[in-house]
């Protein structure tokens, strides 16, 4: 903020008060009740030719019996909000189902519709597996029916398909070749769900490229959160049953920067990505 003489502070200090007065419905006599003056106290804050300012404890309680920040009212910060309600608006907190296809995000999805989506999964996108995958992976599930996660696994293919966005998926290396290899997270998966399963990758990949582009990155050298970031407006880390969603300019920037990274040092490119699949694949 600018620096300011005492004389403007104390016409901003005025202007803005009366403003958040008019906003919340307040008058001089109620004001000066809530803040523990007299009328006329109030009265000479707001008079014309005032050019000096109230203590910090009349700045303190009119913020407070006002709903807004002392900074604000002092033209100290743009913003009339308080610390917490900025805090709170920047930052939510919300259910992460298993299938990462629920209401709220869908609703970001469509919120972005023509920005770049990127996104880093947990595991494989429910979006990009078959019917026979998620029929195994959900079987054991306990909050979610396998119908549930194959509707809304199409739901969010169908949006692909038709949405104005790109999407960018990074993994590590070792999910792709853990699931053609049936380790880790993928054993016991039967060979034709897994040989099946690798096919639709290739498959979509070759029917939507460029607009979905998987790239892959040496989870040795890089390491990432699940994270989706929708274009500028709204990043997403996820942590585990919930999510954390932040709307606020810089750490949107910032989770977008370490996507890019990301993709800067993948390991293998978008455009290789079938080829390179193909081959962990074998004959």
């Amino acid at each position: 903020m600018a620096k300011h003489d005492k004389r403007d502070r104390a016409v901003i200090f005025r202007r803005r008060l009366a403003r958040a007065m008019e906003e919340r419905g307040e008058n001089q006599s109620s004001l000066a009740r809530q803040v523990g003056v007299d009328r006329s106290t109030v009265s000479q804050i707001l008079a014309p030719n005032q050019t000096r300012l109230p203590n910090a404890q009349v700045v303190a309680e009119c913020a407070a019996a006002l709903g807004v920040s002392g900074d604000w009212l002092l033209g100290l910060s743009d913003f009339p909000e308080q610390a917490s309600d900025l805090l709170a608006s920047s930052i939510q907190m919300a259910q992460a189902p298993r299938a990462p296809v629920d209401e709220e995000v869908m609703a970001l999805h469509r919120e972005a519709a023509g920005y770049k989506i990127r996104h880093v999964p947990a595991t494989l996108p429910d979006a990009l597996k078959t019917h026979d995958m998620l029929r195994w992976e959900y079987a054991p599930h306990l909050g979610r029916t396998i119908e549930q996660a194959i509707n809304a696994s199409d739901d969010r293919l169908d949006w692909m398909r038709a949405s104005r966005s790109d999407f960018e998926f990074a993994m590590p290396l070792y999910e792709i070749a853990s699931l053609v290899k049936g380790m880790g997270y993928y054993e016991g998966i039967p060979a034709e769900v897994r040989l099946g399963q690798v096919a639709h990758l290739i498959d979509l990949h070759r029917q939507l490229y460029p607009t979905l582009r998987i790239f892959l990155f040496d989870a040795r050298r890089l390491f990432s959160a699940p994270v989706t970031i929708f274009g500028p407006l709204v990043g997403i880390i996820y942590v585990g049953q919930h999510y954390m969603i932040f709307r606020d300019t810089d750490r949107v920037r910032a989770l977008t920067d370490h996507f890019d990274h990301l993709v800067r040092e993948a390991h293998v490119d978008a455009s290789d990505f079938p080829d390179h699949i193909t081959e962990l694949a074998g004959p």
